[in-house]
Formats: C-alpha cells, structure tokens, sequence
C-alpha cells in the first residue's frame, strides 16, 4: 500500500522556446520542478495533510524522484495569445475531512479570473461533499460567503502563472502545480 500525503505546496512557472517539450522543460524550471518525475493525480487533498511553502517543499525535492502532483498547464506558439494555467484548493477546518484540488487551464483569462474559476472549482467540489446548499449560478464571491457562513468554514487559495505567447510565435508554456509530499517516517517516497 502506497503512502499518504502528508504535505503539499503550490507552484508556477513560465518557459519559453523554439520547442513545445523544451518550453514545458523551462516551466518546470522556472516553478523550481524540473529534476521531478511528475505523475499526475486527481483531486483529493488527502486529511490532515498540511499546505506549506515552496520553499519548503522544494527543499525535499530529490533529482529523479516520483512526484505526486495536480499539474494545469497550457501552451501556445500564437503571439501574444493569453494562456493561463491554475491550480485551486479547498480545505475544511476539520483537519480530519479530506478536500479537493482542482486544475484549470486555458485561453484568454487574466491571472486573476483564472485563479478564482480554479479556486472556485475546488471550493465548489468541498462544498458539495460537506452537503452545504448553495446556489450553483451564483457569483464566486456569494458562493464563498455562504461557504464562510455554512459551520463548515473551510480555507481556499489558487496559484495562476498567466501569461501572453512570446511576440516572435515560440512556444510559451505556462504551468501551475500542486506537489504531494510525505512524511519519510511513514516510508514514503521523500522526505
């Protein structure tokens, strides 16, 4: 039986290159990833696992490692075509019910509107596991009062890295992620 996270962090990054795969490596450099084997995993924010800085995590980081992540990443050779990328999360007070990451990604959107859908997303996923009635058409920031107001006050936050395609048409890749890590008492895969 594999591990459980006990800690995750949040991080972006922009690359750019003549190459699609060379500016996905470049992001991954920039978001300070790049020596990580990276498998993709779904949604769940596993109980009592802890959010912590970048800095922190990246800290534990071992070249070559299998890294757990949510990753949103989007590109384009377009000049100056809008991508954003996003990662959301939504955690219960209750440090003993599980929460929800989500990734969004696209064309178009500020940094800003990209992180709160994503957040949004995540938030909504909680909000519907923890049975809170809400109106699913309403505003972010109605849905989020009601969250607040339910008796199940959970925290929620994004990390957005946006950005435009390079003005000469290379591949622009701009990627945010959200890193499992564990506790290597429990003999996990890191520390």
């Amino acid at each position: 039986m594999f591990p459980v996270p006990t800690r995750m962090f949040l991080t972006r990054g922009v690359g750019v290159h003549r190459d699609q795969l060379t500016a996905f490596e470049f992001a991954l450099r920039d978001a300070d990833i790049e020596q990580q084997n990276l498998v993709s995993v779904s949604s769940i924010v596993p109980p009592g696992c802890r959010l912590i800085s970048a800095a922190e995590g990246i800290e534990t980081l071992r070249p070559g490692e299998i890294t757990f992540c949510v990753l949103a990443r989007a590109e384009t050779n377009e000049p100056r075509r809008r991508i954003h990328a996003s990662v959301g999360l939504a955690r219960p007070v209750d440090p003993g019910i599980y929460g929800y990451v989500s990734e969004f990604h696209g064309f178009g959107m500020t940094e800003r509107e990209s992180g709160d859908y994503a957040e949004d997303l995540a938030a909504t996923m909680l909000a519907t596991t923890l049975g809170i009635d809400f109106d699913p058409n309403a505003a972010w920031n109605e849905r989020r009062r009601v969250y607040e107001t339910s008796g199940h006050v959970f925290d929620s936050t994004s990390i957005t890295a946006a950005t435009e395609g390079d003005s000469e048409g290379l591949w622009t890749c701009a990627v945010a992620v959200a890193v499992f890590r564990f506790d290597s008492a429990l003999g996990g895969p890191s520390a």
